[in-house]
């Protein structure tokens, strides 16, 4: 496995619509690992194939909720491929959401409390699940990414604004 380098805004890729997983192979599966062992790394909890600069339809996520009788995060990765939201709840919750993409820059996005998703597995398999709560929020907001949509695309342009200041200033700072 690889850390491989997370791609940042103004970055024009993130921007792209990423194409769909023709074949599911041991290249995809190689890329998925080193996706898991870049997130981990990064820390998050998400991360999509584009924001490691490749365009395909793939994404991984893991919440890490639960700790072991060490305190150390138990991992629960689950890999998407090819995912598609078939349906949304009239439910909205706003969670305070980041990116790796945007980093250290945070802001409250408002989306679908719960929704299904339809997605291949590693072998190719296909699933569907309803998911709720900051897996919703995660699997949206991940998705997004897949579509060229970044969460700050969700913000008033007054909140963006004040986003993309902070990140500069902070960019500035490290400098």
């Amino acid at each position: 496995m690889a850390i491989l380098p997370i791609i940042e805004i103004p970055d024009p890729r993130l921007k792209l619509v990423s194409d769909p997983v023709a074949t599911i192979d041991d290249g995809v599966r190689q890329l998925v690992a080193d996706m898991f062992e870049t997130m981990y790394d990064a820390p998050g909890i998400g991360l999509a194939a584009i924001q490691v600069a490749v365009p395909q339809r793939i994404l991984v996520i893991d919440l890490q909720e639960t700790e072991d009788e060490e305190g150390k995060p138990v991992r629960n990765p689950h890999a998407f491929i090819n995912p598609e939201i078939v349906e949304v709840s009239p439910e909205l919750r706003c969670y305070q959401e980041g990116c790796l993409s945007i980093p250290e820059q945070f802001a409250e996005v408002e989306r679908p409390d719960r929704c299904r998703a339809r997605w291949l597995d590693l072998e190719g398999a296909t699933h569907e699940q309803w998911f709720d709560g900051l897996m919703a929020t995660c699997l949206q907001h991940e998705m997004d990414h897949l579509n060229g949509i970044l969460f700050t695309d969700h913000l008033s342009r007054l909140k963006r604004d004040m986003v993309l200041r902070k990140l500069a200033k902070a960019r500035k700072a490290a400098a």
